[in-house]
C-alpha cells in the first residue's frame, strides 16, 4: 500500500463513498481563502472539489488536481466552471511563478514517502508567483487519536481503515506529521513560512515562495 499507485487505488475504490462525506470545505481553507484574490488558484489534492468550488469564489482562473480519476470527474460536479486535472502532487503540471493561491490541505500526508513529501513541497513553491501564498496541511501526531503512538515526537507511517457502507474496510495510507518534522520539510524546502498553526489535530502553513 505504501506506494504511490496503492494509494491511487485506495482512492478510486472509496471515491464515491469519500465524496459524501467531505461536503463543505474546512473553516481553515475559507478562513485563509478570505479577502484574497487572484488571477489563478490552484488546489493541489481537490478530492470531490469541495476547495476547489470555494477557490472559485477567490480566482479568474481555478486548477484543480488529484491522483484519483474518479474524485477528479466528482470534483467536476462541484467546480464546473474550473479545470480539473488528473495529476500527481510532486510533479505538478503548471508553469513556474504562474500561482497566485494555492490549498494543499489533506494530501501530503498521503504520499509515501519522505523524497516525495518534500519534493511536493518544492513543486509548490515553484509554481507559486513572487506574491502567492498557499496553505499546506498535514494529519499531525497533536490528534488526540494519537496520544499513545510510539513515535508521537518523531512522525510514523501508518494505515487508518476507511469503512464502506458494506461493511468492507479499505485500508489508506498516512503519514503521520509530529509538528516539529512537519516544520522541518517546510524548512527543507524552497517554501519560506509566513504563519504556522496547529488546528483540529492537523499541522497548518500558510507559506509563500523564497
Amino acid at each position: 500500500m505504501t506506494d504511490r499507485s496503492g494509494v491511487r487505488a485506495t482512492y478510486e475504490r472509496i471515491a464515491a463513498h469519500f465524496s459524501t462525506t467531505r461536503e463543505y470545505p474546512w473553516p481553515e481553507v475559507e478562513s485563509f481563502c478570505a479577502g484574497r484574490e487572484a488571477p489563478l488558484a490552484l488546489d493541489v489534492g481537490c478530492g470531490n472539489g469541495r476547495h476547489t468550488e470555494l477557490l472559485a469564489d477567490h480566482a479568474d482562473r481555478v486548477v484543480g488536481l488529484d491522483a484519483s480519476r474518479r474524485l477528479v470527474s466528482l470534483a467536476r460536479d462541484r467546480a464546473p466552471d474550473a479545470e480539473l486535472l488528473v495529476g500527481d502532487a510532486s510533479s505538478l503540471p503548471m508553469g513556474d511563478d504562474t500561482v497566485a493561491l494555492a490549498v494543499y490541505v489533506a494530501t501530503l500526508h498521503h504520499l509515501p514517502s519522505r523524497r516525495l513529501r518534500r519534493r511536493s513541497l518544492d513543486e509548490l513553491a515553484r509554481v507559486l508567483d513572487d506574491g502567492g501564498r498557499a496553505l499546506v496541511s498535514a494529519w499531525s501526531t497533536a490528534h488526540d487519536r494519537f496520544d499513545d503512538a510510539p513515535d508521537a515526537e518523531t512522525g510514523f507511517d501508518t494505515e487508518l481503515d476507511w469503512t464502506l457502507p458494506d461493511g468492507e474496510t479499505v485500508p489508506r495510507y498516512y503519514h503521520i506529521y509530529a509538528p516539529a518534522e512537519f516544520d522541518a520539510d517546510l524548512a527543507a524546502s524552497d517554501l519560506a513560512v509566513v504563519d504556522s498553526f496547529i488546528s483540529s489535530g492537523n499541522c497548518y502553513a500558510v507559506v509563500a515562495p523564497q
